[in-house]
């Protein structure tokens, strides 16, 4: 289970993100009487908190560690422990 923060709003810092109006209505939606910025932040906390699993090693990438992105010929995002590429370079076609 993700441990969502409860701040109060007047803590929080204003961040401005565009998104597409449709994500925007779904994202409503979804949200229902919490509201939809709740939501995003309740999605981006759980993403911050949830254990990632390295794509080309399956090496196990806790929450708060540094990871980084790898984007695949389909174009999907990919966690990739960063331990992976201080030892020996990663051939990209087991991308």
């Amino acid at each position: 289970m993700v441990n969502v923060r409860q701040v109060p709003t007047t803590e929080m810092q204003v961040t401005s993100i565009r998104l597409e109006q449709e994500l925007k209505e779904h994202l409503k939606d979804l949200a229902g009487h919490q509201g939809y910025q709740a939501l995003i932040r309740e999605i981006l906390w759980g993403y911050v908190q949830t254990t990632e699993y390295c794509a080309l090693t399956g090496q196990m990438i806790h929450p708060e560690e540094p990871m980084l992105l790898g984007l695949t010929a389909e174009g999907r995002l990919v966690p990739l422990a960063v331990q992976c590429f201080e030892t020996e370079p990663v051939a990209l076609s087991a991308c």
